[in-house]
């Protein structure tokens, strides 16, 4: 017995050794707001890599009504947590929400990235929307963050990625904002394409 428990402890340890990381940092869309945590895209997109056998863990670092700002402050813990391979950045819809500088926002992201890239991870951007209440000028300014960020910083971004999701009613919660269950592969299929290279 105590041979069974020395072998299993070496192969557990093995495997932690070994495993490919990547984090999710983002709010209420990647923490499975509304509905079980296993429903989630993140949760989805983690079946694909086990049936990719890819050897890639997710640890979700997603917490609803997160800001770019909560986001900052929270990265370096993940990254000397985790030591990721690949960081997933899900954030700015919140700070857009309330208004905020796009300017800001986009400082913020940046900052994000630049410290998981310094960390040695590859970066993915995932890509943002909100209603027009502040008019289509603050709208349009949020939105082009990304694809701007992501040309400066030369990493890989999703557009939009409730993009076959957002207007269609039965996909979505009451609140109008968070996607159901029935909304979550649509999600995970429009990131898987975009994750596939960075995991080579």
């Amino acid at each position: 017995m105590t041979r069974f428990l020395f072998a299993l402890i070496i192969s557990l340890t093995s495997m932690t050794a070994t495993a490919k990381s990547i984090v999710v940092l983002g709010d209420s869309i990647s923490a499975g707001y509304g509905i079980e945590v296993s429903q989630g895209w993140v949760a989805l997109l983690q079946q694909k890599l086990n049936e990719k056998a890819t050897g890639y863990i997710i640890h979700n670092e997603s917490i609803s009504g997160d800001t770019t700002a909560g986001g900052l402050a929270r990265i370096d813990r993940a990254l000397a947590l985790h030591k990721p391979d690949i960081v997933i950045i899900e954030l700015g819809a919140n700070d857009g929400l309330r208004g905020l500088p796009p300017p800001l926002i986009k400082n913020n992201l940046a900052e994000i990235a630049h410290r998981a890239q310094r960390a040695g991870a590859k970066i993915l951007l995932l890509a943002m929307k909100i209603p027009p209440s502040y008019g289509k000028r603050y709208t349009d300014l949020f939105y082009n963050i990304y694809p701007q960020l992501a040309t400066e910083l030369g990493v890989s971004y999703v557009p939009f990625i409730m993009a076959d999701v957002a207007l269609t009613k039965d996909m979505m919660q009451l609140d109008g904002l968070h996607p159901n269950a029935k909304g979550q592969p649509f999600i995970a299929d429009k990131v898987w394409p975009q994750l596939l290279p960075l995991l080579k």
